[in-house]
């Protein structure tokens, strides 16, 4: 099993600004609206976190996320996804209505609060 750095409740608590956040789709195209999204409302509320896409397969080829969203068309694979990843990363599933809504702010605060914690 791969050790993924998981210290968001620690940053928050810190006050450190940035917070790793990764999403798996199907390909990582609708979601990447998405991901744009989240970096909006992040930037406006005033923190530099790194968020990011990719295809549910290449989960285990990533190994530095502080939480991993599931897009709703791969809810299938939380199971599998739980496997693959370091037990202390909260990984959840991305509401469909927000999902299709692209709600930026809303998956962003999803994030937010399986991490164990209140942000800007």
């Amino acid at each position: 099993m791969r050790k993924a750095v998981c210290c968001s409740l620690a940053n928050i608590e810190k006050g450190i600004e940035v917070m790793k956040i990764l999403l798996a789709c199907s390909a990582g195209m609708s979601t990447s609206f998405v991901v744009q999204r989240m970096k909006k409302a992040s930037a406006d509320a005033g923190n530099t976190d790194k968020i990011w896409a990719i295809p549910v397969g290449d989960l285990e080829y990533e190994d530095d996320y502080d939480v991993v969203l599931l897009g709703p068309q791969v809810a299938k694979n939380l199971d599998e996804a739980k496997e693959q990843l370091n037990k202390d990363v909260p990984i959840g599933i991305i509401p469909k209505d927000m999902y299709g809504k692209c709600d930026g702010e809303g998956v962003l605060k999803l994030a937010y609060e399986l991490a164990g914690g209140e942000r800007k």
